[in-house]
């Protein structure tokens, strides 16, 4: 069984589409990531996934059941980890997920253990009696992750769990992660904007933009799309530089972004020097020059022809751009 499914889903808010006709399907015991630039649809598709959010048109399941017609078995199937905090920081972290047990009628009996095992879980046993207030963003986001397990929910929802943590704590609630999917064989679905975070976790990936799915495949086979090594040139007038190598035999594909002019060839190693050569011969001055396996980043601007820096810088563009393929 599909742990989700969803057909033609479509959020549209004041003649924005913010998800647009997407088709997805998350198998049971996945670990499914959405990757997208902030704007794109992913909370917005969660939220929908949630019964947070009716649908405008297009149909979903969750467990089975249906979004619209069965939203009370769909939020006893699932736990979610909201993007922006939700704990109540005058409670002690025991007392939030108490308070929590008590609205999902966690049984007496078993509430105290099953508090208890998820605090070891996520490590906070010897913090359980401190007011949440006194804790880091990092446990904080550990005692959330906590909190929705607690009702033994079919599916996860991560909503850019990460989101605002230095990336040693980043690291470990990837571990926390892995850990559920692996151990409590819980279906995660997350949302991210941090590359190397879907690429690290997922079993696959949909890359979304603009509301619409451009690409979905497990991380490796994403990046084989790209078709080579990356190198990355930045130097001064990139724009004719660019120019210049999407006519060269060797190159596959060539891509202008911020400064930088992003080659795909074979063999990054033997093609470099000549790179350099091709440059110094228009009289061009390198800044720097790096040679790469593909990343998601690649596999983003190769299918959206921008990076996912460039979309988030872009806010009142993305809008702009919507509404008009909104109203051809």
């Amino acid at each position: 069984m599909n742990a989700i499914e969803t057909k033609d889903l479509t959020k549209k808010f004041n003649g924005l589409t913010a998800v647009d006709s997407l088709n997805l399907a998350v198998e049971e015991g996945e670990l499914f990531g959405l990757l997208g630039p902030n704007g794109a649809g992913k909370t917005t598709t969660i939220n929908m996934l949630c019964t947070i959010l009716s649908p405008t048109s297009g149909s979903g399941k969750v467990w089975g059941f249906d979004i619209r017609r069965k939203r009370n078995d769909v939020r006893n199937s699932i736990g979610i980890v909201f993007q922006d905090p939700s704990l109540d920081e005058k409670l002690t972290g025991f007392e939030n997920l108490d308070f929590h047990c008590r609205l999902y009628n966690v049984p007496t009996k078993t509430r105290k253990e099953r508090i208890s095992e998820l605090l070891k879980l996520v490590e906070l046993s010897d913090k359980k009696d401190h007011l949440v207030e006194t804790y880091s963003g990092g446990m904080k986001r550990r005692l959330e992750i906590a909190r929705g397990l607690l009702h033994h929910p079919k599916v996860l929802f991560l909503d850019e769990p990460t989101l605002g943590l230095d990336p040693q704590t980043r690291r470990h609630i990837w571990k926390y992660i892995q850990r559920l999917n692996r151990e409590k064989d819980v279906t995660i679905v997350l949302t991210t904007h941090y590359m190397e975070e879907a690429d690290f976790l997922c079993d696959r990936v949909a890359i979304i933009d603009y509301g619409k799915i451009v690409a979905l495949d497990s991380p490796d086979k994403l990046k084989d799309t790209v078709g080579g090594d990356v190198i990355s040139i930045e130097l001064n007038n990139p724009e004719k530089f660019e120019e210049l190598l999407c006519a060269v035999r060797w190159v596959k594909k060539c891509k202008t972004h911020d400064g930088f002019v992003d080659l795909t060839v074979d063999t990054a190693e033997k093609r470099a020097p000549q790179v350099i050569a091709h440059a110094q011969k228009q009289g061009l001055k390198i800044k720097t020059i790096k040679m790469r396996e593909p990343t998601l980043e690649d596999v983003f601007l190769h299918y959206t022809g921008k990076t996912i820096r460039e979309d988030e810088a872009k806010p009142l563009d993305r809008m702009r751009m919507r509404r008009r393929a909104l109203h051809r």
